[in-house]
């Protein structure tokens, strides 16, 4: 659905996007990852047609964006960083004008423009002016309007932004349900949002492609893959306990946060069934025992300030 050569964008004397070169196939939810100034912004712009590429190549649903944008912006609904929109009209009017510019007549128009309002639960400020609405809103009436044509691949810059854990979950919801026949496209600084919704995940510094992979493959990148922990009801055997875990075969080192222990394994060990028999011929009173599959924000750490991930 997607695919870029040696995409890249100049202004002035700041390279902010590098040589990316990257294919999207259908279906694919990607986490497009990076500190501020990455260049994540830049990209999704270029994608979308929003500002033209200073060199390389993007081909969007097989067409260039350069040279047929207006085809490529009807295969793309775009919530650019911000959710920008015209202050002085009403939700209503707002997204009627949206659906006269998709193109969007009859009872089609009727239909899109009341399950849009119905998903993201805009009845209830229809008749307000942009303008007046809280920062929530305005993402939920910008999320509207980038999928009120329902098109084939979403490209979405921090869509939960802005939103209450409720709001936050309604969009979660909606985007896993739109993944099954869309490509989509999620800029985000929170990782757990990656963990949920999406099946790859790109990480970008300074302009460039640093990591791309499944979620699950670069959390088994983490040093706190296959680490266990656990959390005693009695903060008094703490120390003790910590002491006996590092004495295990395979335990690389053990950190203590408050009431909490995590083993860290040696590289390939397995060190659960050790420490679960430990716990209990020692008679710790645990109240939790976990297995850890790793963890995303430390990989996201090590990979954009210079570490081996």
């Amino acid at each position: 659905m997607i695919r870029t050569q040696a995409l890249s964008r100049r202004y002035g004397p700041l390279l902010a996007v590098d040589a990316l070169s990257f294919e999207i196939l259908p279906g694919t939810v990607l986490g497009f990852l990076g500190p501020n100034g990455a260049g994540k912004s830049t990209t999704m712009k270029m994608l979308a047609g929003f500002i033209r590429p200073s060199a390389g190549q993007a081909i969007v649903g097989g067409h260039d964006v350069t040279r047929e944008p207006l085809t490529v912006k009807r295969l793309i609904g775009y919530l650019p960083e911000g959710a920008p929109g015209y202050g002085e009209m009403t939700v209503a009017g707002f997204l009627g004008f949206v659906a006269d510019l998709r193109g969007l007549r009859g009872p089609r128009r009727r239909q899109r423009l009341a399950e849009v309002m119905d998903r993201l639960s805009l009845g209830s400020v229809a008749t307000q002016t942009l303008e007046t609405l809280s920062k929530g809103f305005r993402r939920r009436v910008g999320l509207a309007q980038a999928i009120l044509h329902d098109p084939a691949i979403l490209i979405l810059d921090e869509p939960t932004d802005g939103l209450d854990p409720n709001q936050k979950h309604e969009v979660r919801a909606l985007i896993r349900e739109m993944a099954a026949d869309k490509t989509i496209i999620i800029s985000t600084h929170i990782l757990e949002e990656v963990d949920a919704l999406c099946n790859r995940v790109m990480i970008i510094g300074h302009g460039r492609l640093l990591a791309d992979d499944e979620p699950r493959q670069l959390e088994a990148r983490s040093r706190y893959h296959n680490a266990v922990s656990l959390r005693l009801r009695d903060p008094a055997q703490l120390a003790a306990a910590a002491t006996a875990l590092a004495a295990l075969p395979g335990v690389d080192a053990v950190e203590r946060d408050h009431q909490r222990l995590t083993a860290l394994p040696d590289q390939g060990a397995e060190i659960l069934p050790a420490i679960s028999e430990l716990a209990r011929t020692a008679g710790w009173p645990l109240a939790e025992l976990h297995l850890e599959s790793g963890r995303l924000d430390e990989v996201f750490r090590r990979i954009t300030t210079g570490g081996v991930a």
